[in-house]
């Protein structure tokens, strides 16, 4: 798919933002995940609106570091992965690309077990048959990527503006406290002080920042044909930032509109405890009053799923062939990994039941969150360097940002281990 999309040269600002615009909304399906609606569910139940300050938070340093992806890709000609094998030795390169793997593992669990959660609510198919019926998906990602990656594009954009109507709906049956929203955006110290707390907001940055969409972004932002001359290049970085900037910008809607849902909903009525989808899905239309409320939230739950089959699948190829530098069939790819993922969510619903998939969504996030900092840290690395990247190397602001945001990130991860060994988060 390199190069694959024609730029008109010559056309206005918004034809060529036109031309420019997929990609952010491919990396932008990762931040509404499945694995997004467990943690935000839970933060919503338990806490109300107070980590709607750490969903904010996590938005703006994904709105710092996926631009910085897509500079990487557009200015040094190479995708993360590649740059890391580039860069780094055999040993360093192998064992980079096995946490790549693990975090790819994580987020394909929550695809996996989201999907089969969707399938049981609206068909009633029992959540272990569901976990299977999602490794069928292959063929479905095999056929899009036949048809052209812009294909793969629209149709993820159709799904994204599907998830935000449903949740647009929900906000609006819901009545949150508009007074209490704007004040939960605010930071709070209780995040740190309170363990239980920490851990679900280490869940939601896990589950919003994730270390393969900026392998992901890397790598699709190449997909445009523009030339190989310096002014091109900007051109296609300043498009590159617009285009993950306003499908960030939505991502935060959506992101935000789950965890208002759920405060709204269940902390003041008796239900702070709701953590599951399908207890979310089973209490809504009771609660609201609402018939069709569950139905909404079901079918937006099931467009996220596959939305993010598609893009876990590129991911996977990426991380792959830029670390390894080998191909695989992407059926083959997408069956490995889906197999990675559908094994232990086979073995929780089987022997705890559909309630302990619930924690195991949760689980993942914080997975992910853990092995975030073994990808962001590359990639300050490699966009600082004016040898890899020429004129578009990083401004010192930028990667100074960039670098408060991986101390940061390393720093949270470390206070959640040690809280977690402490005995903090049974």
């Amino acid at each position: 798919m390199h190069q694959s999309v024609p730029i008109p040269m010559g056309a206005s600002f918004w034809r060529k933002l036109l031309a420019f615009s997929g990609p952010g909304y491919l990396v932008a399906v990762g931040y509404m995940d499945p694995g997004n609606w467990a943690t935000d569910l839970a933060g919503g139940a338990r806490f109300y609106y107070t980590l709607l300050s750490v969903i904010l938070l996590s938005n703006m340093m994904a709105m710092v570091l996926q631009p910085l992806a897509a500079r990487l890709g557009i200015g040094a000609g190479r995708d993360l992965a590649q740059a890391c094998r580039d860069s780094y030795s055999r040993g360093v390169s192998f064992a980079l690309w096995l946490l790549c793997e693990i975090a790819i593992a994580a987020c394909d669990l929550a695809e996996v077990i989201g999907s089969a959660i969707a399938l049981k609510l609206l068909f009633g198919i029992p959540v272990v048959w569901g976990v299977c019926i999602t490794a069928l998906d292959v063929l479905m990602v095999l056929y899009l990527q036949n048809r052209g990656f812009r294909f793969i594009e629209a149709l993820v954009i159709s799904m994204i503006a599907v998830i935000a109507a449903c949740f647009a709906a929900e906000i609006w049956w819901s009545q949150p406290d508009w007074r209490r929203v704007a004040a939960g955006f605010l930071p709070s110290g209780e995040i740190i002080r309170n363990p239980d707390m920490l851990y679900i907001a280490i869940g939601i940055l896990g589950a919003t920042v994730m270390p393969h969409n900026l392998y992901l972004h890397s790598s699709v932002v190449q997909t445009r044909k523009y030339m190989d001359t310096v002014p091109s290049k900007k051109e296609a970085l300043r498009f590159a930032t617009v285009d993950s900037t306003v499908a960030l910008s939505l991502a935060l809607f959506i992101n935000a509109a789950i965890l208002i849902v759920s405060a709204a909903t269940f902390h003041n009525t008796g239900y702070q405890n709701v953590a599951d989808i399908e207890d979310a899905y089973r209490l809504l239309s009771p609660v609201l009053g609402i018939t069709s409320a569950g139905i909404v939230f079901a079918i937006a739950l099931l467009a996220s799923g596959q939305n993010s089959t598609l893009t876990g699948t590129l991911a996977g190829q990426i991380v792959m062939e830029g670390f390894l530098n080998i191909r695989l069939r992407p059926w083959l790819r997408r069956l490995i990994t889906r197999l990675i993922a559908i094994i232990p969510a086979v073995i929780v619903a089987g022997l705890y039941g559909e309630r302990g998939t619930g924690k195991l969504l949760i689980l993942s996030q914080v997975i992910l969150s853990l092995q975030l900092s073994f990808a962001v840290v590359p990639l300050v690395q490699f966009t600082g360097q004016r040898a890899k990247m020429g004129e578009l190397v990083a401004p010192v602001w930028l990667r100074l940002c960039a670098s408060i945001i991986a101390v940061a990130i390393i720093g949270f991860n470390a206070f959640l281990l040690w809280t977690i060994l402490a005995g903090g988060e049974s």
